[in-house]
């Protein structure tokens, strides 16, 4: 029987947070009235991460990549694997908290193809901030990519999207960035295809240990931008 949610985690070399988070999340989810899959894509990584998702529980669906792609080709994965009528990525840090899925199911039922969360509707809800120059290079990226790709999305990096089956199939078999601006070309696609997306304000606490370097990762994040615009002419 087809579920009802598709809850996909990404998950690179995460040892140390992975059985803490799919415990909140396996916790929350039995509590619902919908049926549920819980997907994680392990990236390649070079810790002991798939093998503590597979000893974690046998329900948990694990696909493994040959080798370290990127969060986008992870993602993508999960998206075209899952089976669910609605499907919804997490960072595997839950940086949103798993109980904000009320809203984006919510907005998904009501009509929207697309629900993405955002820290940009209600600064009140980021509980812990990043470092001041990671919150500006956020911002400088985002009127980057309202500049050149598409205006009206205040954050298009909340790693809390979801997304109605046809339009999760859609997309992601057309999506083909591998990196951390995978979130703008999903987007961009979206637009092009006529899809409506939805922001919904959501709860949001910085981790330290995230993975993205301010140099490096932001560098290559303004080159696929320009990618992403010849790609999708």
């Amino acid at each position: 029987m087809k579920p009802y949610l598709s809850l996909i985690f990404p998950a690179y070399n995460e040892e140390f947070r992975i059985a803490k988070s799919l415990g909140i999340a396996f916790e929350y989810l039995q509590k619902q009235n919908y049926s549920f899959e819980l997907i994680v894509v392990d990236d390649g990584s070079s810790d002991s991460t798939a093998e503590l998702v597979s000893k974690f529980n046998k329900d948990i669906k694990l696909f493994r990549q040959a080798k370290n792609l990127g969060k986008g080709a992870a993602v993508r994965r999960g998206m075209l694997e899952a089976s669910g009528s609605f499907r919804v990525f997490s960072d595997s840090d839950l940086s949103t908290p798993v109980y904000e899925l009320k809203k984006i199911l919510a907005s998904l039922e009501k009509g929207a193809d697309i629900c993405i969360g955002s820290r940009g509707l209600d600064s009140s809800l980021i509980k812990e901030h990043q470092p001041f120059y990671r919150e500006f290079m956020g911002r400088f990226f985002n009127k980057i990519v309202q500049f050149y790709l598409f205006k009206g999305i205040t954050d298009t990096q909340c790693g809390f999207k979801g997304f109605r089956e046809n339009a999760a199939i859609d997309i992601f078999s057309k999506q083909s960035i591998d990196g951390f601006s995978f979130d703008v070309e999903v987007l961009f696609l979206a637009r092009k295809l006529g899809y409506k997306i939805e922001e919904v304000a959501v709860e949001w606490y910085n981790d330290e240990r995230t993975k993205v370097d301010p140099i490096k990762d932001s560098t290559r994040m303004f080159f696929e931008l320009i990618k992403i615009k010849k790609l999708h002419k």
